[in-house]
């Protein structure tokens, strides 16, 4: 099959898949605001999608999604050092033309996948999982709130979370106008405008998430005063 085998494909299948992944990162960092201006609104929506079918159904959609995404990388890596062979240690420019984030993709990738195993670990666990297994957890399931002040709290993870969004921002910087063009959405006209877009566009969705981290980390969002 062309979408496992041939290069193209692969390339297709990345796409696809990484606009699917962008756009939960936009509902996702949406749902993120709302817990600086509301804890119980954010809260409702924690409920909502707790341990529900659909909430598992597209959890379980969503990890197929991310995996497939992460697998393909993969493959394309290989592919593309193995085409290259011995030449590719031969290299002592680089490219003037070639993106920082283009050459490092595999090393931003790895990031990026670490800083998932970190939320997940923080939030999922503690949350859809905990609710399931009815583990101990040290607050109610549905009360992401919580989880959110105890996350951003500490330092530490307040320092790995800037990290990942600053890989996540060079990651899908290139990945987003690399997804059109290969798409076919690459005309002469177009081609600037998707690079422009996709600038501004994941410029615009990291800094929702790190506003809400930063706000937490200060304690100056407007949902902590009216906890209080």
């Amino acid at each position: 099959m062309w979408l496992c085998n041939s290069s193209i494909g692969r390339k297709v299948v990345m796409s696809v898949t990484g606009i699917a992944l962008i756009l939960f990162l936009t509902f996702h960092m949406s749902m993120n605001v709302v817990a600086l201006i509301s804890g119980d609104a954010y809260n409702m929506i924690c409920k909502f999608l707790g341990a529900n079918w659909y909430a598992l159904v597209a959890t379980l959609g969503l990890a197929a999604l991310t995996v497939i995404h992460i697998v393909y990388a993969f493959l394309l890596t290989m592919q593309n050092r193995r085409a290259r062979g011995n030449e590719r240690y031969a290299v002592t420019v680089k490219p003037a033309k070639v993106e920082w984030a283009s050459q490092n993709m595999l090393v931003l990738g790895i990031i990026v996948v670490l800083g998932i195993l970190l939320h997940l670990f923080n939030f999922w666990y503690n949350m859809m999982f905990a609710e399931l297994t009815h583990i101990a957890v040290p607050h109610n399931p549905a009360d992401g709130f919580a989880y959110i002040k105890d996350t951003f709290a500490c330092p530490v993870y307040v320092v790995l979370y800037i990290v990942w969004l600053v890989a996540i921002w060079f990651h899908l910087s290139h990945g987003f106008w690399s997804a059109m063009h290969t798409l076919g959405w690459n005309g002469k006209v177009w081609f600037n405008r998707w690079r422009t877009i996709g600038l501004v566009y994941t410029t615009l969705l990291m800094l929702g998430f790190l506003v809400v981290v930063l706000a937490f980390a200060f304690g100056i969002a407007p949902s902590l005063c009216c906890a209080a």
